[in-house]
């Protein structure tokens, strides 16, 4: 909040290259890296180092508050005394806050500059009024990112583990947006740096769902042994004990939990739990004891569980209890409604939701990016409708699931729109879904933000809808994993009855259904996105350097990916249609030319890998355009079987060949055969295809 002085006048405050701040002596390592961005952007700014000096000579005092003045934690003062600006914190966290403040709203850094490549111009000196403020308490107490599926950012180093280079900017970023709690990364090697930069940074630490209290999964510690908690439980608790020694002196939300070895429910690995009564008990007794062993070494310590996956499913069936004051983080499906996710065929829709019965405290984990083999999106932004979006975290937090907020962040450069917005509403502050994009727009392209902000809308509404619900929305997987599916039933011979893992999407449909299914949604979606592409060019024109240059690689990029793969898409159904028809020359024609859309794709990540971002896409192994190309380049091959075999000559004999030379072509001058790309361009200019 602003405090108004209406009574007087003050000058302006000054800032220039000639400006110094004081802090205290001996600041903690998370304040003083904080103090470390402030100056980098001040030395951005007026291309000379900040001065740290006495108070005495300061224009800007940092201090802790030492009167009580702020009430709540991690809050932040600016006030204006004789010409200093004063910037007081609750604590740690919130000084860290208030210079990033100070960052955003004098220098000019917005919280997602690293990602989109904006940042302020140089001036000599900048000028502000001096009105005090006081920041208000956020409205979620633990907030922050689950950095999940990162293969983006592991691929984007030649070292692995990454080091602390590529996690820095994700961990400064967080902290820009107000973040306090982060998930550093999915199970990567112990002797990675990014929990100990993170933590360094000032983050509370907490757990992916598989590794409770962050112990080591049992099966690396004990590869030969049974992962058995009632055949080894001391060797569990042992593990566990070391994590809680390990961690005691950092700022932990401890994860309590147990499911089984790597994603997956533990009674695959001991089926003796074949019923949901045993399974439940099993679960409450393990929390019940990681509980125990905590609260002994750190009493106090906060806790939190997942109520996700088959735990949901024996939570809600009244087989599970939970320690009281511990946490229960209920999930959305990864499409952005908080319902229980699909499960291969599967989709119960079960509300995923604390009711009112149940005792607190309640959190959120919730997916800006999603990884399912299916629908899901994962290298561009989640595209359903904002208000949407808007409306299920604040029917969430209605509900009482406001104690923590964990959102999937994936590998943020594609997610930046979406992110944005949770990041105001865990702070408290309004966000409106009619406003959200041009908000947006007006924030990162003031050149042309009415124009950018229809493109965004257009671009969420392009989106294909191939379920009844609002979040059955396709993302860029929708395009590469079904597409791969389709071609192993072609190639295995499967043709003859439903794709059994396509049903999620079709329906119980014969085949060629199912391959009809997918074109009909393909086929327009690609005139969707190619006109939205005409549509980004115009905008990107009218935007100067870096802004064009963002726009480029946000939206320009996702649409020409969205409609590269629907174009693949498309033409692969008709190749696998032909093919099915008997039609073996005109299938290999439509395969090709699914192939050189989805290589389309491939140039598309390419181009936006410029500058700091070049090989971000190099180990897109979750999309995998790579892997789509390699299974459409197999079909391709395949196809040549029916027809050309053995010696791939016979469809440039039949269909290319002038009548006058069938007949007395010689094999010497004539069995020079074309490549697989020329003959596909003959044929499709001979079948008119």
């Amino acid at each position: 909040m602003t405090l108004n002085h209406a009574d007087f006048k003050a000058e302006p405050f000054t800032l220039d290259r000639h400006t110094v701040l004081s802090a205290p002596q001996g600041l903690p390592k998370p304040v003083q890296g904080a103090l470390g961005m402030f100056a980098r952007d001040f030395l951005k700014v007026f291309g000379s180092a900040l001065t740290i000096g006495a108070s005495d000579t300061a224009q800007i005092l940092v201090r802790y508050d030492d009167s009580d003045l702020l009430e709540a934690p991690e809050t932040f003062s600016v006030t204006f005394v004789d010409g200093t600006l004063v910037l007081t914190g609750k604590d740690d966290l919130g000084i860290i806050y208030g210079l990033l403040h100070l960052s955003r709203t004098v220098l000019g850094f917005d919280p997602f500059w690293f990602w989109t490549g904006i940042e302020p111009g140089r001036q000599d000196r900048i000028r502000i009024e001096p009105a005090d403020y006081v920041s208000s308490p956020h409205r979620v107490p633990f907030r922050g990112w689950f950095v999940n599926d990162e293969v983006c950012l592991i691929g984007w180093t030649d070292k692995y583990p990454p080091p602390a280079e590529v996690w820095e900017p994700v961990f400064e970023t967080l902290l820009r947006l107000g973040g306090n709690l982060v998930i550093p990364g999915t199970d990567l090697p112990r002797n990675g740096v990014q929990t100990r930069v993170a933590a360094d940074m000032g983050l509370y630490l907490t757990h992916h769902h598989a590794e409770p209290l962050g112990s080591e999964m049992f099966f690396r510690a004990h590869p030969e042994a049974e992962a058995s908690f009632d055949c080894n439980g001391p060797m569990f608790e042992a593990l566990w004990q070391e994590a809680i020694e390990r961690q005691r002196d950092d700022k932990i939300v401890w994860t309590l939990g147990f499911r089984g070895q790597g994603d997956c429910p533990f009674w695959e690995q001991d089926p003796a739990y074949d019923t949901p009564e045993r399974q439940g008990e099993l679960i409450s007794r393990v929390i019940r004891r990681q509980h125990e062993m905590l609260q002994a070494m750190i009493p106090g310590a906060p806790c939190l569980t997942y109520v996700y996956g088959e735990i949901a499913e024996l939570y809600r069936a009244g087989h599970i209890e939970f320690p009281p004051g511990v946490a229960k983080i209920w999930s959305d499906n990864g499409y952005g409604r908080m319902v229980s996710r699909r499960q291969h065929n599967h989709s119960l829709r079960v509300p995923s939701l604390p009711g009112p019965e149940e005792d607190g405290p309640h959190g959120i984990y919730y997916h800006a990016t999603f990884h399912d083999l299916q629908a899901s999106s994962h290298l561009t932004m989640l595209p359903v409708a904002t208000g949407l979006l808007v409306d299920e975290l604040q029917a969430a937090f209605d509900a009482g699931a406001d104690d923590i907020l964990l959102v999937n962040c994936g590998n943020i450069r594609p997610h930046i729109y979406t992110l944005e917005i949770i990041a105001r509403l865990w702070r408290g502050e309004e966000a409106d879904a009619e406003t959200a994009p041009i908000d947006f727009a007006s924030n990162h392209f003031p050149a042309a933000p009415k124009e950018v902000a229809a493109s965004l809308r257009r671009h969420i509404d392009a989106a294909i809808a191939y379920g009844p619900f609002k979040d059955d929305r396709a993302g860029d997987e929708f395009y590469h994993h079904p597409a791969r599916s389709l071609v192993g039933h072609v190639m295995r011979g499967e043709t003859g009855r439903s794709a059994n893992d396509l049903l999620w999407a079709t329906g119980d449909v014969p085949f060629r259904k199912q391959v009809t299914w997918f074109e009909a949604l393909a086929a327009p979606a690609a005139e969707r996105y190619a006109a939205l592409e005409r549509v980004c060019e115009e905008v990107e024109s009218l935007l100067p350097g870096e802004q064009a240059r963002f726009f480029r690689d946000l939206l320009s990029f996702q649409t020409r990916f969205h409609r590269t793969g629907a174009e693949g898409l498309t033409c692969l159904c008709r190749s696998i249609t032909s093919f099915l028809d008997g039609k073996h020359p005109q299938a290999f024609v439509w395969a090709s030319r699914a192939l050189w859309a989805y290589e389309q794709s491939l140039a598309a990540m390419t181009a936006s890998e410029h500058g700091k971002w070049k090989n971000f896409f190099r180990a897109d192994w979750l999309t995998n355009v790579r892997i789509t190309i390699y299974t459409v380049q197999a079909l391709r091959m395949f196809y040549r079987m029916f027809g050309d075999n053995p010696d791939y000559f016979l469809w440039h004999k039949e269909y290319l060949m002038p009548d006058s030379e069938k007949k007395i072509y010689l094999e010497n001058t004539h069995r020079n055969p074309p490549t697989d790309d020329d003959l596909a361009r003959r044929l499709g200019a001979h079948f008119g295809i």
